[in-house]
C-alpha cells in the first residue's frame, strides 16, 4: 500500500485505517509503505497462527524492530526476550501461573480486593470524582501483591511502580512512531522513560539484594527467583531477577488496568449490558461479600462482558516480529530481516470473521454460540510459545475486581462517550476516565 494512499487515514485514525486495509484484503498480507519502514501487516487468522505458533522460531522479538528494543529498557533480558534466556525464564516462572496455583490464591486475592474496595466508602459518601485508572491500579496491586512479593512491597511502592509504568508506556510512543531512529539519537519521551526506569530500579534492586542476603522459603515469585539457579548451577544475578519480576508485574498490572479502564464508558454507553451485569452480580454476590471461587465460576455473563472487552480493546494491540529467514505467508514472500506486525485489535475487528465487529455484544461469547471460524480470530493474550503467562491470572483477577466493585457501587461518568484511543506500548483510553460512586442498597441474593 503506497504511502499517499494510507497516510491520510493513518494520521486521522490509525487503528481504523489498519482495519480498513485488512478488511479490503481478505486472505492477503498487506505491506505498508511508511517511508523508510515497510512492515508486513499480518491479520488473517491462519497467517497469524503461522507467525505466532507454527513457525514461531522464525519470527522473533529481537532485531531492530519498532517495539521490543525500547521495551527492553524496562524489562531487560529474560521472559521478554527470545532464545535460551527467554526459555529459561519461562520454565522458572511457569509453575507460578498454573491454574492450580492461581486457584489456590483466590481466597487471599479476594480478601485483598475486598479490603481495597472498602476504601471507596469515604469518597463515595463525599461524591468525589475518582480517576478510574488510578483506582483500578491500586486495587490490582493489592490483589497480586501476595503472588509476586508476599506482601513485602508496600502498596505505595507498588503504585510508584505502576505510575512509572504509566510514564514508560506513554514515553515509548516516540520510539514507536520513530522506530528507524538509532538509540543514540534522542526522541521525545526518552528522558521520561529513563527517569521512570530509575524509579522502578530504586524500588526493585534493593528488594532483590535484601532477599539475596536473607533468603526466605516463600513461594512468591520474588523468593523463588532469588533462590533459582541458571543452567550452569549458579544463582541468578540480581539484574536477571529484577528483570523477570518487573516484566511479570508489569504484565499482570498493565493488562488488567488497561482493559478494565475501558469498562466504565462501555457500560455507560450500553445500559442494557450494564443491567444484565448488575442483575447477575445481585443474584450471585451478597452485599459486601468476599467473593469465593465458586461464585466466580457462576459469573458467566461477567466473563462474557470481559471477553468482549478483550476483543474490542486488547491491551497488547501490536505484536511486532522480525523474520530470521525467508518465508512465505499467504503468497507474500517475506525476507530475512523484514518486520512483520500482528495486531489482535485488527484481526478481532475483521468483518469477515466477526458479525457487526464495531458493536459491543457480549452474547457473541455465550455458551450457545457457534465456535469461531478460526482459533486465531481471537487472541488477546497472543499465542504460541510466547502466549502470556498471566492469562489465567487475568481471568480470575479481572472478574474478581469487577464483581467486587459493581456489587457494591454504581458509577457516573464525568465525561460521557467513549474516550479516544491512545496508541502506545498498550492500548489505553486517551483521557482519564473520571467517575463518582454511589453505594448500592440491596436486599441480598434472591
Amino acid at each position: 500500500m503506497p504511502l499517499f494512499r494510507t497516510l491520510p487515514g493513518l494520521l486521522r485514525d490509525p487503528l481504523r485505517e489498519l482495519v480498513r486495509l485488512a478488511d479490503a484484503a481478505p486472505g492477503q498480507v498487506v505491506r505498508l509503505n511508511l517511508g523508510t519502514l515497510r512492515p508486513y501487516l499480518v491479520t488473517e487468522p491462519s497467517h497469524v497462527q503461522q507467525v505466532l505458533r507454527d513457525n514461531a522460531a522464525n519470527y522473533v522479538r529481537g532485531g531492530d524492530n519498532l517495539l521490543w528494543r525500547p521495551v527492553r529498557r524496562l524489562t531487560g533480558e529474560g521472559i521478554m526476550s527470545d532464545g535460551p534466556p527467554w526459555q529459561d525464564s519461562r520454565t522458572r516462572m511457569q509453575p507460578h501461573f498454573t491454574a492450580k496455583r492461581i486457584d489456590g490464591l483466590v481466597d487471599s486475592m479476594s480478601h485483598a480486593v475486598s479490603a481495597a474496595v472498602d476504601e471507596f466508602e469515604e469518597p463515595a459518601r463525599a461524591g468525589r470524582w475518582l480517576d478510574a485508572g488510578v483506582e483500578l491500579g491500586r486495587v490490582i496491586c493489592r490483589a497480586i501483591s501476595s503472588v509476586f512479593f508476599a506482601d513485602r512491597v508496600s502498596t505505595a511502592d507498588q503504585l510508584r511502580i505502576v505510575a512509572a509504568q504509566d510514564r514508560i508506556v506513554t514515553a515509548l510512543r516516540g520510539r514507536l512512531l520513530l522506530p528507524f531512529v538509532p538509540d543514540v539519537v534522542p526522541v521525545p519521551g526518552d528522558r521520561a522513560l529513563r527517569r521512570a526506569v530509575e524509579v522502578v530500579d530504586s524500588i526493585m534492586l534493593p528488594l532483590v539484594r535484601a532477599e539475596r542476603e536473607q533468603p526466605r522459603d516463600g513461594d512468591d515469585l520474588l523468593a523463588t527467583l532469588t533462590r533459582a539457579r541458571d543452567s550452569d548451577g549458579r544463582p541468578l544475578d540480581e539484574r536477571r531477577v529484577r528483570d523477570d519480576v518487573v516484566s511479570m508485574f508489569a504484565t499482570a498490572t498493565e493488562t488488567t488496568y488497561a482493559v478494565l479502564t475501558w469498562l466504565w464508558p462501555i457500560l455507560d454507553a450500553h445500559p442494557q449490558v450494564a443491567e444484565r451485569l448488575y442483575a447477575e452480580l445481585d443474584e450471585v454476590v451478597g452485599p459486601d461479600e468476599v467473593i469465593s471461587r465458586d461464585q466466580l465460576s457462576r459469573l458467566t455473563y461477567t466473563r462474557m462482558v470481559l471477553d468482549e472487552l478483550l476483543r474490542m480493546y486488547p491491551a497488547g494491540w501490536l505484536v511486532p516480529r522480525s523474520a530470521v529467514a525467508d518465508d512465505d505467508i499467504g503468497g507474500a514472500r517475506v525476507k530475512a530481516g523484514d518486520l512483520v506486525v500482528v495486531s489482535s485489535y485488527v484481526t478481532q475487528r475483521l468483518a469477515r470473521h466477526w458479525a457487526r465487529p464495531e458493536v459491543f455484544d457480549p452474547d457473541r461469547f455465550g455458551a450457545d454460540q457457534p465456535r469461531r471460524s478460526h482459533r486465531y480470530a481471537y487472541f488477546p493474550f497472543g499465542g504460541g510459545p510466547h502466549q502470556c503467562l498471566g492469562m489465567y491470572l487475568f481471568h480470575l483477577e479481572a472478574p474478581l475486581v469487577v464483581a467486587t466493585i459493581l456489587s457494591r457501587y454504581r458509577f457516573r461518568l464525568r465525561e460521557r462517550g467513549m474516550p479516544p484511543k491512545q496508541l502506545a506500548a498498550t492500548l489505553r483510553p486517551g483521557r482519564a476516565v473520571m467517575v463518582t460512586l454511589t453505594r448500592v442498597q440491596r436486599r441480598g441474593r434472591g
